[in-house]
């Protein structure tokens, strides 16, 4: 089991690094929502996130909102190995005792990525 999930951590890293942003942002935006998208970005406008997605917007100025969505999708495509689209929801959006009862999508905001990635690790393995 450790193997699988060590296996689904580095592979969820590479993806998350190499997607192109109109798919991350379109995963997220199509997963979680735009609006909450756009909230764990730090961006006002969820138009801005489809522009994003619909590849109208090929780049980010500000390289902390690309981490904060690069994080984020990476912590999807790594929850998604082993949960439902509505859980994965769920965890982005509830309170995590790992965060201080704070959400991730609130710890993602805040640019605590580190933190939310740990949470997000320890939810696969049942932590």
């Amino acid at each position: 089991m450790e193997d699988n999930v060590s296996y689904a951590i580095k592979e969820a890293h590479r993806q998350a690094t190499s997607a192109p942003l109109n798919e991350l942002a379109s995963a997220l935006q199509s997963s979680l929502s735009r609006r909450v998208t756009a909230y764990i970005a730090g961006v006002n406008d969820g138009k801005t996130v489809s522009r994003w997605a619909n590849g109208e917007v090929f780049g980010i100025r500000d390289h902390t909102v690309e981490q904060k969505l690069r994080t984020a999708y990476e912590i999807f495509l790594l929850l998604m190995n082993y949960e439902s689209t509505q859980t994965v929801k769920a965890w982005f959006i509830g309170l995590n005792p790992q965060l201080g009862d704070d959400s991730p999508i609130d710890a993602l905001r805040e640019g605590r990525l580190k933190e939310a990635i740990t949470a997000a690790r320890a939810f696969t393995v049942g932590g």
